[in-house]
């Protein structure tokens, strides 16, 4: 079960550092085509050392709490790397990382770095979306001979398809924090208003049709 407390704390830093940006009035244009009231680039937690010392700390405490403790740690390339590596540095275990698909050249690898066969890995993501490109992570760590315990993300937009992508790849799916705690958290602060709250809660019950697009990114 999520940490409700760590949720609200995580989403409240993200909005603070504008990692999380919300834009209801003028939403952005994700390279899905989807219009979107939120972007998020949780890499700009880096570069706040007291922000990624709470994240390194609450993400290994999740982990061990959920998944006991797994031999490795797998990162999604790119964005999960940095964070990823704190957390293994954390809890003293070995980190890989997954490439999106394999090299084009060299040794040809997509999970780099050292894994045993049989090794038990929980892989870290920084944001999950629609699930597509975290379960090929996935997919390529069993396909090395991993035991995959699950999956632990830093944030979570909550969309039903990913739900059921992950279901589908029996996958269990933990985060830190999501989209529900975090729209509590704008509002609560001030960073929305009643109307933006109910156009976000709108956007996440049909994404795919929402809004009109005003800004690429």
């Amino acid at each position: 079960m999520r940490d409700a407390e760590t949720a609200y704390k995580t989403a409240e830093f993200l909005l603070q550092i504008k990692a999380i940006k919300l834009n209801p009035g003028d939403p952005f244009h994700w390279s899905s085509g989807w219009r979107s009231p939120i972007y998020c680039d949780n890499r700009k937690a880096l570069s706040y050392p007291i922000i990624r010392t709470f994240l390194r700390e609450r993400i290994a405490a999740a982990v061990e709490e959920a998944y006991t403790r797994p031999d490795a740690i797998a990162a999604v390339a790119t964005g999960a790397i940095a964070l990823g590596a704190l957390v293994a540095e954390q809890m003293n275990l070995p980190l890989v990382y997954v490439r999106p698909e394999p090299k084009k050249h060299g040794m040809k690898n997509q999970v780099e770095g050292h894994l045993e066969p049989g090794q038990k890995v929980v892989v870290f993501e920084d944001l999950v979306s629609t699930g597509g490109s975290s379960l090929k992570a996935v997919e390529a760590l069993r396909e090395e001979g991993a035991e995959v315990l699950g999956m632990m993300a830093l944030f979570t937009y909550g969309f039903a398809e990913a739900a059921h992508r992950f279901e589908e790849a029996e996958c269990r799916l933990v985060t830190l924090s999501d989209y529900a705690h975090l729209i509590v958290q704008a509002a609560k602060t001030g960073a929305i208003d009643e109307q933006d709250a109910e156009l976000l809660s709108k956007w996440r019950e049909s994404p795919e049709s929402w809004g009109q697009p005003k800004s690429v990114l």
